[in-house]
Protein backbone atom coordinates (compact mmCIF):
# COMPACT_ATOMS: atom_id res chain seq x y z
CA UNK A 1 0.00 0.00 0.00
CA UNK A 2 1.52 3.73 -1.05
CA UNK A 3 1.15 6.54 1.84
CA UNK A 4 -0.56 8.65 -0.18
CA UNK A 5 -3.48 6.48 0.04
CA UNK A 6 -3.78 6.77 3.59
CA UNK A 7 -2.12 10.50 3.75
CA UNK A 8 -4.44 12.18 1.93
CA UNK A 9 -7.64 10.71 3.86
CA UNK A 10 -5.92 11.29 6.98
CA UNK A 11 -5.19 14.79 6.39
CA UNK A 12 -8.71 15.62 5.43
CA UNK A 13 -9.23 13.76 8.40
CA UNK A 14 -7.81 16.20 10.74
CA UNK A 15 -9.28 19.10 8.91
CA UNK A 16 -13.22 17.77 9.21
CA UNK A 17 -11.87 17.29 13.20
CA UNK A 18 -10.82 20.82 13.27
CA UNK A 19 -13.70 22.25 11.56
CA UNK A 20 -16.07 20.09 14.04
CA UNK A 21 -14.23 21.66 16.55
CA UNK A 22 -14.39 25.22 15.40
CA UNK A 23 -18.30 24.84 14.70
CA UNK A 24 -19.33 23.25 17.95
CA UNK A 25 -17.08 24.62 20.52
CA UNK A 26 -16.01 27.57 19.35
CA UNK A 27 -11.76 26.40 19.05
CA UNK A 28 -9.78 28.39 17.32
CA UNK A 29 -6.94 26.08 18.33
CA UNK A 30 -8.58 23.15 17.00
CA UNK A 31 -9.60 24.82 13.94
CA UNK A 32 -5.91 25.76 13.49
CA UNK A 33 -4.11 22.28 14.98
CA UNK A 34 -7.03 20.33 12.80
CA UNK A 35 -6.41 22.49 9.67
CA UNK A 36 -3.05 23.31 9.27
CA UNK A 37 -1.75 19.39 10.14
CA UNK A 38 -4.01 18.47 7.59
CA UNK A 39 -3.45 20.53 5.45
CA UNK A 40 0.76 19.73 5.80
CA UNK A 41 -0.40 16.18 5.45
CA UNK A 42 -2.78 16.73 2.44
CA UNK A 43 0.10 18.84 0.32
CA UNK A 44 2.50 15.31 1.54
CA UNK A 45 0.26 12.93 0.23
CA UNK A 46 0.33 15.47 -2.97
CA UNK A 47 3.81 15.48 -3.38
CA UNK A 48 4.18 11.86 -2.78
CA UNK A 49 1.32 11.25 -5.21
CA UNK A 50 3.11 12.95 -8.14
CA UNK A 51 6.60 11.30 -7.31
CA UNK A 52 4.72 8.09 -7.54
CA UNK A 53 3.39 9.28 -10.76
CA UNK A 54 7.07 10.00 -12.36
CA UNK A 55 8.42 6.30 -11.11
CA UNK A 56 9.98 8.02 -7.80
CA UNK A 57 10.24 7.86 -4.41
CA UNK A 58 9.29 11.62 -2.21
CA UNK A 59 11.32 10.85 0.62
CA UNK A 60 10.45 14.45 1.75
CA UNK A 61 6.76 13.78 1.97
CA UNK A 62 7.33 10.44 4.05
CA UNK A 63 9.80 12.57 6.27
CA UNK A 64 7.33 15.26 6.61
CA UNK A 65 4.30 12.85 7.12
CA UNK A 66 6.37 10.81 9.86
CA UNK A 67 6.86 14.19 11.49
CA UNK A 68 3.59 15.18 11.49
CA UNK A 69 2.09 12.11 12.56
CA UNK A 70 4.83 11.53 15.69
CA UNK A 71 3.95 15.43 16.92
CA UNK A 72 0.07 14.32 16.75
CA UNK A 73 0.97 11.20 18.28
CA UNK A 74 2.62 13.29 21.28
CA UNK A 75 0.15 16.03 21.83
CA UNK A 76 -2.83 14.28 21.34
CA UNK A 77 -1.32 11.43 23.66
CA UNK A 78 -0.49 14.10 25.91
CA UNK A 79 -3.93 15.02 26.25
CA UNK A 80 -5.83 12.30 26.37
CA UNK A 81 -3.44 11.60 29.35
CA UNK A 82 -4.68 14.58 31.38
CA UNK A 83 -8.11 14.42 30.56
CA UNK A 84 -8.83 10.98 29.97
CA UNK A 85 -11.38 11.97 26.76
CA UNK A 86 -11.01 9.26 24.26
CA UNK A 87 -12.95 12.61 21.83
CA UNK A 88 -11.20 13.83 20.16
CA UNK A 89 -7.87 13.40 21.72
CA UNK A 90 -7.73 9.45 22.22
CA UNK A 91 -9.20 9.00 19.03
CA UNK A 92 -6.45 11.09 17.34
CA UNK A 93 -3.65 9.70 19.38
CA UNK A 94 -4.58 6.31 18.42
CA UNK A 95 -4.82 7.29 14.71
CA UNK A 96 -1.60 9.29 14.85
CA UNK A 97 -0.08 6.62 16.26
CA UNK A 98 -1.31 3.52 13.63
CA UNK A 99 -0.43 6.10 11.14
CA UNK A 100 3.28 6.99 12.62
CA UNK A 101 3.82 3.03 12.68
CA UNK A 102 2.78 2.55 8.58
CA UNK A 103 5.37 5.44 7.76
CA UNK A 104 8.28 4.46 10.13
CA UNK A 105 7.77 0.62 8.01
CA UNK A 106 7.37 2.78 4.42
CA UNK A 107 10.50 4.07 5.15
CA UNK A 108 12.61 1.03 6.75
CA UNK A 109 11.20 -0.49 3.18
CA UNK A 110 12.32 1.98 1.28
CA UNK A 111 9.51 3.88 0.45
CA UNK A 112 6.73 3.47 -1.78
CA UNK A 113 7.13 0.09 -3.98
CA UNK A 114 7.27 1.28 -7.71
CA UNK A 115 6.07 -0.64 -10.81
CA UNK A 116 8.74 -2.52 -13.15
CA UNK A 117 8.49 -0.95 -16.47
CA UNK A 118 6.98 -3.29 -18.90
CA UNK A 119 9.53 -3.69 -22.22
Amino acid sequence: MHDFCFTIPYGLLLIGGGLFGYIKKGSIASLAGGAGSGLILIVAGYLSLNAFGKQKNSYLALILETVCAVILTWTMGQRYMETSKVMPAGLIAGISALMTAFYLYKLATGGNHLPTKAE
